[in-house]
């Protein structure tokens, strides 16, 4: 296994620019080197060669690299004969290889082999007599042949070691290893037999961005057994990570190179879809929320791929998760575009009704990240009251301090405070009439502007410190004992600013087919380096979901309550603080009586809080 740090000196001891001009014609252009993209048929040059930084790039197609990448993606070569044939032009000595790392370089190789034999498998029993009723449900969703085979699909009989007796050749810690077979461990009667895990399904293959399979998803065909999942994956293995995975990324990268854009769906099944009609360059995730690698893998592919979600909440969730999750990676040129389906239709199903041309329709008019994050939190509340319009621009700019690059985040800000003043403030011909030029302040004064450090420690008395944290904590600790109000819950908390990091592994799960469980909650948080919540985080706070002698009723109605004030907390600081800035500046009378009153909601609130939380015994 080469170490990153020898691959970054043999990347150093090339010049890209005389690599790539070996057959790309490159001419000057100012620091770098410019060139009709060789990755796209293009007339005006948008391929560009930087030296300096290593790596190419074109504004056309999203192609994007270093010399490896050019080496593999241009000239085709394996990695290794990319890095072999660069070593010996830059007179390095490749490393003898780690044994450690050739041995798990061997098991990857033989898992690709089960992997093999397992899609080999599945595509005869589809044409069996047993995988009739597979033929069946493809033919009604329209798929023909040539869309059949091109995507591999297969068919798992419903026979818990049928897949063992048909793979006997490997032993079964591999079928295990690669996701096909299920090991239990029973505490009564010890290790049970392994069984298949895909069983009664239409089966689909997952590849690598190099066309191997790595994992299976398959759909149920009878579903007369309620705790069956519609869809299920391969669990994550040696050759798998459904986080770093694009469903068909390796079919629809060269086609988005030459349409110039890519489109992610919710599921595999809307990628056959699309595909089948004619639009290929459609990716999806599997089974997760878009995580921020995903994203970075679109992003090589084109600067701004379009997001194309169903229009039920469902979907709506999805698509303010991957804006949330992108908003922190933002950078010149690469953002994402939404397309919001109509609701209750997928992509499968607008196609049937309204055909290609509709599709295409909603995808030429997809809404920028900005556009999507202001409608989102413009509508996710009621606006009536001053609170309520203080509450949506704390919410808008704890979106923008998410921003990463100080550039883009400045530009954001400018833009939404913008639209929030043009909201919130329409003009008022009569707005100074009768207030003489002194407007309200104390004559003679002047308005005393408070310090950054001085507003900072305002916002923290009022915010009330460390009680937010433990709020936060309690209302955690209520949906890990109570996992089924997960769900009830999702849109409220998402769309409140400023939340503890682990509502967000708590709100990927919400939508999962399987009935959420608190250790699968755990290991969920686990896997993002979060853990859950301690009684030591709420301690003092004793609500009544947290009572072990609590009812299911009683649990959901203290916790409905608790994520009630979880929510109105943030927009009540922010419209406070705003309050009290403005009448230290202003000193006017209606600054002073606006602060009082939202003193008083605060007061009201910390009540509310109290009573709550020490009205039930103490939890152990």
């Amino acid at each position: 296994m080469l170490s990153p740090q020898w691959l970054d000196q043999l990347r150093t001891r090339i010049t890209l620019s005389a690599l790539v001009g070996r057959s790309v014609r490159l001419t000057r252009a100012g620091r770098e080197f410019k060139a009709c993209c060789p990755f796209h048929n293009e007339k005006t040059p948008s391929f560009y060669v930087n030296d300096e930084k290593g790596f190419y790039h074109c504004f056309g197609c999203g192609a994007h690299g270093d010399a490896i990448r050019w080496m593999t993606d241009h000239q085709g070569l394996e990695f290794m004969d990319a890095v072999k044939e660069l070593a010996a032009e830059a007179g390095m000595d490749v490393p003898a290889p780690d044994p450690r790392a050739a041995r798990r370089a061997e098991q990857r190789a033989s898992l690709h082999d089960v992997m093999q034999a397992a899609q080999d498998w599945f595509v005869a029993n589809l044409a069996a007599p047993q995988g009739v009723a597979a033929r069946e449900y493809l033919a009604s969703r329209g798929f023909d042949e040539a869309t059949v085979r091109k995507f591999g699909f297969g068919y798992a009989p419903d026979d818990r070691q049928a897949l063992k007796a048909a793979l006997s050749r490997f032993p079964e810690d591999m079928l295990i290893e690669a996701g096909l077979r299920i090991a239990v461990e029973d505490e009564t009667r010890g290790k049970r037999e392994p069984y298949d895990r895909f069983r009664g399904r239409l089966m689909l293959p997952i590849e690598d961005t190099r066309g191997r399979v790595i994992a299976f998803g398959g759909r149920i065909l009878v579903r007369d057994k309620t705790d069956a999942p519609k869809y299920l994956n391969s669990p994550d293995t040696p050759l798998f990570d459904k986080g770093r995975t694009l469903y068909n990324l390796h079919r629809a990268a060269p086609a988005a190179r030459q349409s110039g854009r890519m489109i992610v769906v919710e599921g595999y099944m809307d990628v056959i879809a699309l595909a089948n009609a004619g639009i290929a360059e459609c990716v999806a995730p599997l089974g997760t929320a878009l995580t921020e690698e995903q994203i970075e893998l679109l992003w090589r592919q084109v600067e701004t791929p379009v997001l194309c979600f169903d229009g039920d909440a469902a979907g709506q969730r999805a698509a303010m998760r991957a804006l949330t999750r992108a908003m922190p990676m933002l950078r010149p040129a690469h953002s994402l575009r939404f397309v919001r389906l109509p609701e209750g239709l997928d992509p499968d199903d607008l196609l049937k009704a309204r055909g290609r041309k509709a599709m295409e329709a909603l995808l030429g008019e997809a809404q920028s990240l900005l556009d999507v994050l202001w409608e989102h939190e413009r509508t996710a509340a009621p606006l009536n009251s001053p609170e309520d319009k203080a509450g949506l621009k704390a919410r808008l700019l704890a979106h923008v301090d998410a921003i990463g690059e100080r550039d883009i985040a400045s530009l954001y800000r400018r833009e939404l405070l913008d639209r929030y003043s043009a909201f919130a403030f329409p003009p008022r011909p009569d707005r100074f009439e009768g207030r003489g030029k002194s407007g309200f302040g104390r004559r003679g004064e002047a308005p005393r502007q408070s310090s950054s450090a001085e507003s900072l420690g305002r916002l923290r008395r009022i915010t009330g410190g460390g009680a937010r944290d433990a709020l936060s904590a309690a209302v955690l600790a209520g949906l890990f004992r109570w996992p089924g109000e997960i769900a009830r819950h999702a849109d409220a908390l998402a769309r409140t600013p400023r939340l503890d990091r682990r509502f967000a592994g708590l709100l990927d799960c919400c939508d999962a087919a399987d009935t959420l469980e608190s250790e699968a909650l755990s290991t969920i948080l686990s896997e993002h380096g979060l853990e859950r919540p301690e009684p030591a985080e709420y301690s003092g706070l004793r609500f009544g979901f947290l009572d072990p002698e609590a009812t299911p009723e009683q649990a959901a109605s203290d916790l409905s309550s608790a994520v009630e004030l979880l929510v109105e907390r943030p927009a009540l600081e922010a419209a406070l603080a705003e309050a009290t800035a403005r009448f230290e500046s202003d000193l006017s009378e209606d600054a002073f009586e606006e602060q009082q009153r939202l003193l008083k909601r605060k007061l009201e609130f910390d009540r509310r809080l109290r009573q709550m939380a020490t009205r039930n015994a103490a939890v152990p």
